[in-house]
């Protein structure tokens, strides 16, 4: 059987319990809290028997370190990517939270519309077409294996609506993509499915 029919198998993952040094979005910081290491090892001793070939994650401070725990578990590297990291908040930025707003744009992506987007930010197919390269790449690195990759819940929810809008396997609404949820994604010649 040719390589090229041989599934990369892609667990993505989302980061630990954060802490943030302000309230108000931000583009980038955080830092796990005790629980959020204590999510990045359990993730790290789930996936344990899966034999895992490879650890990536998006370059935001908290989906490293989430990885990293994850990695020492494994014993494996850590490759930072750039493309995974969470949909840009474009004019929230400096402002607090909205879970209406955010609700409804994140509710649209996981239904498969993804049009919606933040303004001045990004558009859930902006983000789609920001990470799915990444994603071809690993699965290209990774024919025929497991590799865990690291991200964020936004991304998570745009890659079911993307891929599989529907599915049981999706988180049920788009406030449901607990801390170290893993979910898993094939990817062969025929293209991409929910695994």
């Amino acid at each position: 059987m040719s390589d090229l029919h041989c599934p990369a198998r892609i667990i993505v993952a989302r980061h630990g319990e954060t802490e943030y040094e302000r309230p108000e979005m931000g583009v980038a910081g955080g830092s796990l809290t005790a629980l959020g290491r204590t999510q990045a090892r359990a993730l790290g001793e789930r996936v344990l028997g899966e034999k895992v070939a490879g650890v990536i994650c998006s370059e935001l401070s908290r989906a490293v370190q989430t990885a990293e725990i994850a990695a020492a578990v494994l014993g494996l590297p850590v490759t930072v990517r750039e493309g995974l990291q969470e949909f840009a908040v474009g004019d929230y930025l400096g402002r607090m939270f909205d879970p209406v707003f955010f609700g409804s744009v994140l509710g649209s992506w996981l239904k498969g519309d993804l049009e919606p987007g933040v303004p001045g930010g990004e558009t859930g197919r902006q983000v789609v077409e920001r990470v799915m390269p990444v994603l071809d790449e690993v699965a290209d690195q990774f024919r025929g294996e497991t590799v865990l990759v690291v991200t964020h819940g936004g991304v998570i929810l745009t890659l079911f609506g993307l891929l599989a809008p529907g599915s049981p396997s999706a988180p049920a609404h788009d406030q449901d993509v607990p801390h170290a949820a893993s979910y898993v994604f094939e990817r062969d010649a025929d293209g991409w499915r929910v695994g």
